[in-house]
This record gives C-alpha cells, sequence and structure tokens, in this order.
C-alpha cells in the first residue's frame, strides 16, 4: 500500500503506538503518593498545574554568570555563562567555545569514497560507502584502547543513523510505479541505516578530519549480515527462509541510543523497528501485536520492484507453508542490542537477545568491577513501557572480558514504589515468583494478548515487554538515555513525555499532550550494588517552563529560570569529569524554541543551557574526548538546509565543539 493511503501518524518514524493496555500501576500514580505537589507556572501563563506531570524538580536556576557554587570549585561544577534559547538555524554555544559541523550525512567513509551528491542521485551503491542519515548514538573510542591507552587526538567515532529523511535522500522524494517501488531507491534506504565507524585524527592545528584508507573505516546497515546470539538463538519463532536454524539474521534499523561496552564494543539499540515490517494475515502473533506491526510498513521496502529476497523478508504475512519458507518470523530477529567490535572490521555483528527484545532506546553499564557480574540498564522507549537490567551469569575479568558476558544472565524490570522504594523483577521461569505469576495469567487475557502461557525463556524474551506486564513493573512514560553518575553511582533515566493528552484537550497552560514536559529519574541501588534487586528512588527533574517551582516536605527545591528551561529530556550523558549533559527533543514553540543540550551538576542540581542546536533538529547523541577538551554532538533530521546554506538539501551532521583556550568542556 503506498503511503499515501495510510494514518499519517504512522508516517512519522518517531510514532509509537501505545500498545500496553495492561493495569498496573502507572508511574503518574505512584508519583502523586510518592511526592507532594505545589507548583505554580508564573509569568503570562499565571496558573496553576492541574498534576504533577509538569513539575520541575532540581536544575537550579544560577543567576550567577561564573556558575560555581561555591569558593571550591569541583569537577562537576558549571562554569560557563547559560546561552539563551534561539531560533536561529545555526548552533549557539557560550562566549569562549567553537564548533564546526563534522561527518555530515553523504560524507564518504568507506570503499571507493564516492562524493555526496547534493542533487540527491547518489546509488543505493554509493550510500552503502558514505555517512548514513539521521545521527544518533554516538562514542569516541580512542584508538589505543586495546593496548591501555586513552588517545585524545586520534580514535574511532562510532554512531547511529535511527531513520531516513525520503525527500532530502532521493532527488525527488520515494518514488512508485503501479505501487511498487523501484529497488535502488529501497537499497539506498537501507543503506542510509544502521552504523557509522569513522577512524577520526587531529592534527596539529587541532582540526579532526577522517584518517582515509584506514581499514576501520566501516557502514553496518539494515541489509548486514549478523548473528544471533543468547537464549534466543536457534529458537523457532526465529525461523526463516533466511535462516532455517534460526542463528542469523540481516539488519539493523532504527537504532537510537547506543553503549560502549567494558571491553571496548558498540552496542547499538533496535528502537521503533515495527514501523519497518507488514503483516497482511487477518490475525497476528503477539510478538508483533504487543509491538504494534501493522498492515503496512513505514518505507513499503517489502514493495522493491526487484522483488529480492533481501526486500521481500519486510513482509511478514504467512505466505509459505512453513517458516522456513517466508519471513513470517523476519520481525522477531529485530528489537534486540546490537554488538559492533569496531577495532575488528571483519567481525559480524551480534544481536545479544538475552538484553530482552523491545524497543530499546539505548543501554548503559555499571562500572565494572573485577571478579563480579557485569550489570548493564535499558529503557522501553515507548509510552507506558519499562526499564529493565540485564545481570550476567559470569564474572567479568577484564583480561578475558567480552560479549559472551551478555549471552547468559537474569533480565530484570523496574517496579518502583509509593514510599520511595524499588524492586528489580526477575523474568525468569526458574524464579519461583515469576514462575507463579506466569502460571495465573495463563488463560487471562494481559492487555491485548490473550496469554497462553511461555513455551521457555527463549520465548519469555522474545516477548519481554508481556513478561514484565505479568511481573508487574512500573508503566513509564517514555524511558529513554540512561546514564551511570561515575562518582556516586547514582543511575538516572530520561521520561521524555507522555503525550496522553490529545490536541483536543490542549490549553494555554498546556500546550502540548499530558506530560509533554517529561523528567529525570534516578535511583541508588542498595548498598550502592548495582547487582542489588531493591533500590531508592527520587526525581532529578522535572521540566517545564520559567517560574516552575517543586516542593518536596514543604521545601521549595527549584524555580526553572530562563537559565535552564527545558522540554522532552532525551539523551543523557555523564563525561569523565561527572558532569550530567541532558539533551532534549520536544517542542520547539515558545518559551523553549528550539532543541537543546544543558549541562548539570548532579551534586547541587545546577543546570544551564549549553548548546541550542538550529531549526527543527533533535539534539542527541553526545561524547567527549577522554580529557573532555573535544565534544562530539549530534544533531538529527535539522531543517533550513543546515549545516550548508548552498545545499539544497539538510544533512545530518556531528558537531565538534571545543573551548577557545583549549580547556576543558563545561569548566
Amino acid at each position: 500500500m503506498a503511503k499515501h493511503d495510510l494514518d499519517p501518524n504512522y508516517l512519522d518514524p518517531n510514532y509509537e503506538p501505545v500498545v500496553n493496555h495492561t493495569e498496573n500501576t502507572p508511574f503518574h500514580q505512584v508519583l502523586s503518593a510518592r511526592m507532594q505537589r505545589r507548583t505554580l507556572m508564573k509569568g503570562s501563563v499565571g496558573a496553576a498545574l492541574a498534576s504533577v506531570m509538569g513539575l520541575g524538580l532540581a536544575g537550579c536556576g544560577s543567576d550567577s554568570n561564573d556558575g560555581t557554587t561555591s569558593s571550591n570549585v569541583s569537577s562537576t561544577d558549571i562554569g560557563f555563562k547559560a546561552v539563551p534559547t534561539s531560533t536561529a538555524n545555526e548552533v549557539v554555544v557560550p562566549e569562549g567555545y567553537s564548533t564546526e559541523a563534522f561527518l555530515p550525512w553523504g560524507t564518504p567513509i568507506t570503499g571507493s569514497y564516492p562524493a555526496y551528491k547534493p542533487d540527491g542521485t547518489n546509488t543505493g551503491a554509493e550510500q552503502e560507502q558514505q555517512m548514513g542519515m539521521h545521527h544518533d548514538g554516538v562514542h569516541f573510542f580512542p584508538i589505543d584502547l586495546k593496548a591501555g591507552g586513552n588517545s585524545s587526538s586520534e580514535g574511532l567515532l562510532v554512531m547511529n543513523h535511527e531513520y531516513i529523511n525520503q525527500g532530502a535522500l532521493h532527488a525527488n522524494g520515494a518514488t512508485y510505479v503501479n505501487d511498487m517501488r523501484p529497488a535502488d531507491e529501497v537499497r539506498k534506504e537501507i543503506a542510509a541505516h544502521g552504523v557509522s565507524v569513522v577512524h577520526i585524527k587531529r592534527d596539529t592545528n587541532g582540526k579532526w578530519d577522517i584518517v582515509f584508507g584506514s581499514p576501520f573505516n566501516r557502514r553496518i546497515t539494515g541489509n548486514t549480515e549478523m548473528d544471533i546470539r543468547g537464549p534466543v538463538r536457534g529458537y523457532s519463532k526465529l525461523i526463516t527462509k533466511y535462516s532455517p536454524d534460526a542463528t542469523e539474521t540481516r539488519g539493523t534499523l532504527n537504532n537510537c541510543a547506543m553503549g560502549p561496552t567494558p571491553w571496548g564494543t558498540y552496542l547499538a539499540a533496535e528502537e521503533n523497528w515495527h514501523g519497518y515490517f507488514a503483516n497482511g494475515d487477518a490475525t497476528q502473533p503477539r510478538e508483533q501485536t504487543r509491538h504494534g506491526v501493522g498492515s503496512s510498513s513505514r518505507y513499503d521496502w517489502e514493495l522493491a520492484d526487484s522483488a529480492a529476497d533481501q526486500y521481500v523478508r519486510f513482509n511478514v504475512s504467512t505466505i509459505g507453508a512453513t517458516a522456513a519458507d517466508d519471513y513470517r518470523n523476519e520481525a522477531n530477529t529485530y528489537g534486540y542490542m546490537v554488538e559492533i567490535d569496531p577495532f575488528s572490521p571483519e567481525s559480524k555483528p551480534q544481536k545479544r537477545t538475552a538484553l530482552g527484545r523491545f524497543g530499546h532506546e539505548g543501554v548503559i553499564f555499571a562500572p565494572a568491577k573485577e571478579g563480579e557480574p557485569v550489570v548493564c540498564y535499558s529503557g522501553d522507549d515507548s509510552r507506558f513501557e519499562y526499564i529493565y537490567k540485564f545481570v550476567s551469569s559470569k564474572p567479568y575479568y577484564a583480561a578475558t572480558a567480552g560479549g559472551y558476558l551478555l549471552d547468559e544472565g537474569t533480565l530484570y524490570v523496574a517496579r518502583f514504589n509509593d514510599d520511595g522504594s524499588g524492586d528489580w523483577l526477575p523474568l525468569d521461569l526458574d524464579d519461583a515468583d515469576f514462575a507463579a505469576k506466569v502460571a495465573a495469567a495463563e488463560g487471562t487475557q494481559v492487555g491485548d494478548v490473550q496469554f497462553d502461557g511461555f513455551e521457555n525463556q527463549a520465548d519469555v524474551l522474545l516477548n519481554t515487554r508481556l513478561a514484565a506486564d505479568i511481573a508487574g513493573a512500573t508503566p513509564m512514560d517514555r524511558p529513554e538515555w540512561g546514564a551511570v553518575d561515575p562518582n556516586s553511582g547514582q543511575v538516572y533515566f530520561t521520561l521524555t513525555n507522555n503525550s496522553r493528552r490529545t490536541e483536543e484537550q490542549v490549553n494555554a497552560a498546556n500546550p502540548n499532550a499530558n506530560n509533554r514536559t517529561g523528567h529525570i529519574i534516578r535511583w541508588s541501588e542498595e548498598g550502592n550494588d548495582h547487582t542489588a534487586t531493591s533500590f531508592d528512588w527520587d526525581i532529578f527533574v522535572f521540566a517545564g517552563e520559567q517560574g516552575t517551582e517543586t516542593v518536596v516536605d514543604d521545601e521549595v527545591i527549584v524555580s526553572l529560570t530562563d537559565d535552564n528551561i527545558f522540554n522532552s529530556p532525551d539523551g543523557l550523558w555523564f563525561d569523565y569529569n561527572g558532569r550530567l549533559w541532558i539533551q532534549t527533543d520536544g517542542s520547539d514553540a515558545a518559551p523553549y524554541q528550539n532543541n537543546m543540550m544543558l549541562a548539570a551538576n548532579p551534586e547541587t542540581r545546577e543546570i544551564k543551557r549549553f548548546f541550542v542546536g538550529p531549526e527543527g533538529c533533535e539534539v542527541t547523541g553526545v561524547v567527549s574526548t577522554p580529557d573532555v577538551k573535544t565534544m562530539f554532538v549530534n544533531i538529527q533530521h535539522p531543517d533550513g538546509n543546515w549545516p550548508d546554506s548552498s545545499d539544497p538539501r539538510p544533512r545530518d551532521a556531528t558537531v565538534i565543539v571545543t573551548k577557545d583556550d583549549g580547556g576543558v568542556i563545561g569548566a
């Protein structure tokens, strides 16, 4: 079906249909019991918020220009003057800082290094050798990392490419002939997805550039061969025509955030993968319905006119006599964290199924400790979904650590209690409590699913969302990026927003749907042990407008000011000194204007706006060199022909930020 026949919402690659209809206690109800509420939106708004979802907690607005909070400057102090909000089609940073656009979409990085063509006529084969589209999560690996080094002048910059802009990608946008797509357009779109690995180096003048001809330069796309690893490997529900033994698949898609592992590899998250598949069957299996797979796909790749197998696979309807004769199970090979070794360009990416299958936003690791399990966290970026934790069965030893540590362990889901405590609920059939809940749920309706049990642990992980429903996890407001404070060990997660409020309910005090501004939650694991099964939580900050006050236990914690208003926190990262960087993907209406990045002191809750992106963009993905003197910030889906006004097409790009005096970013 052509896109003009679809629900227009489904064309939005960020469209996340609400597919959790269980009756677990919503987080906003827990929060109401947890926190005393007194919030006023001051100024022209002049009205009290109707619920806690519009509060702002933390992020002290500072009136000082030097950003320090005491005479003793610590590594987490914020030493720049906050920049104002902006509507300009340019990047704004504080006085004393400089920026440069780097590695825009279409930049040749490997193979024959085909040049980018501003008229949109690059072929699919050429796009497979160029930077992908819609830059997102990013990490810098020092070139000497494997030797124990921490170079800040040379390394591998690895980043995700979440989705595409068909209008910019092709000369005349996506085209159809008799409702079929030209095969090379489809090839190009698939190639614009995935991951780029780029060997970069800074010269003696401080300028960064690609190391052309480096064997490390690499593209992983939506068609790259990959292995299935972990408990779901070989499971019958992953059998396809391509892999009758259910051990392989092709490609990774809709990669949003990421996570560097303690052993120097890169995990790419598969988030809104459901929209790439089409199922025309009268009924769909729970593995698809619980994620929102529809009768038509977002880009119609299954309609490529060549009918090549690499495109037909996006039709997950029942066509053949058995699962080995068609691609009814192809969607079951997506929804995982994908491990890529940037230092081994010939290595095959691995889908790590023990971490669960859902709408992974990213993954964040707790500090690895010799002889102890590996622990990592991941959010399911959709409304009313959950936060997860994985604890490996095998211990970490630096000398031998590798991806195998992610193939065996326990996956937990979070329950936030109303007294400020929390529990990690194991999704493991060997756990007596979980097994009892599964047994009790059999034969009942769990949300929209008539639950008939789990065949085995592989089935539990394949249906992670359903397992979390049954376990009794707390539905959250779009859990996105996570970060672990390197100083305190506390874990932070952004809860971007929850648009349950309809457009018809919008009013002056609520210019967007319900909880359009979002918040950030944090917790401390019991005993500061990241393997613990209980924790204590609080709210670090609620985003909001100027004058938003939050009162906890009769004390005003913060009042947001012009220096730090923001909405829809998304990206989150602690730098190597312990400053917290917050990126936004929200409304570009007043008073917030263009999306931005702010710096926060986790100790004092001071927050200041550091960076504002160009028109129409999401500011997403941030990392620095180990010395924190070069920062890389990704700009996704910009408008207005940024970064080159002479180019007829906007291009996603990485922004390099440096301090003019060569100092530490943010200090």
